[in-house]
């Protein structure tokens, strides 16, 4: 039941992962665009919280814009071009996914760790 709840926030993170995508991809030709889109998605890929609902979530959906981008259109062009900034977009989908399955770890503690919690003389 918990996850019908938790649905909503992961089809509202695909689609702003897809909107900051689609911005991006239109914009990467321009250095401001460029930067904007990589700022922006890790400004978010950072505030989300981790997990498969969230932060991966975005993270897919950041990056089947991409993919789609990538694509020979019907004109025979393409929408991410074959240079220093089409490489560095692609560079950073790259980062985007990887961000979006780190969230996945747990982290643990130390071994030997007492929780913060002191141990009486």
């Amino acid at each position: 039941m918990a996850h019908l709840r938790r649905a909503p926030l992961a089809v509202l993170c695909l689609l702003g992962g897809a909107a900051v995508s689609t911005c991006a991809v239109l914009l990467h030709d321009y250095a401001w665009g460029l930067v904007l889109g990589v700022v922006t998605t890790f400004a978010l890929l950072v505030a989300l919280p981790p997990g498969w609902w969230s932060r991966l979530s975005f993270a897919v959906g950041w990056v089947v814009v991409l993919l789609q981008a990538t694509t020979e259109r019907p004109e025979g062009d393409y929408l991410v071009s074959s240079d220093a900034s089409g490489y560095a977009l692609l560079l950073v989908g790259t980062v985007v996914l990887a961000g979006g399955f780190v969230g996945l770890v747990r982290r643990g503690r130390p071994a030997g760790d007492s929780g913060g919690v002191e141990t009486a003389p």
